[in-house]
């Protein structure tokens, strides 16, 4: 429960993605209508396979980026350990 990132992610998208709220897919009249509000078992359906493969993708890319960033943190430190202490054997 230390990082919050994904799942403010993943509020913001359920949020966003919500049918009607910013558009819809597909629309009553249109494949795709822009804030009317009403929505449809398909579009219900669309729109929650566009926020998994959304947030998917997005969790995904956030824990390499996390995992990248903890090894050069990482090895930073060792190599501050190294230089800074003249009698740490090698």
């Amino acid at each position: 429960m230390s990082d919050w990132g994904p799942v403010f992610i993943a509020f913001v998208l359920f949020i966003l993605l919500s049918p009607g709220l910013l558009f819809q897919i597909p629309g009553k009249c249109r494949l795709i209508e822009f804030g009317n509000f009403q929505t449809s078992g398909i579009s219900i359906l669309i729109h929650a396979v566009i926020f998994f493969a959304i947030t998917a993708i997005l969790l995904v890319a956030v824990a390499m980026s996390n995992t990248r960033v903890t090894a050069l943190l990482e090895a930073s430190t060792r190599a501050q350990q190294r230089n800074t202490c003249p009698h740490a054997p090698p």
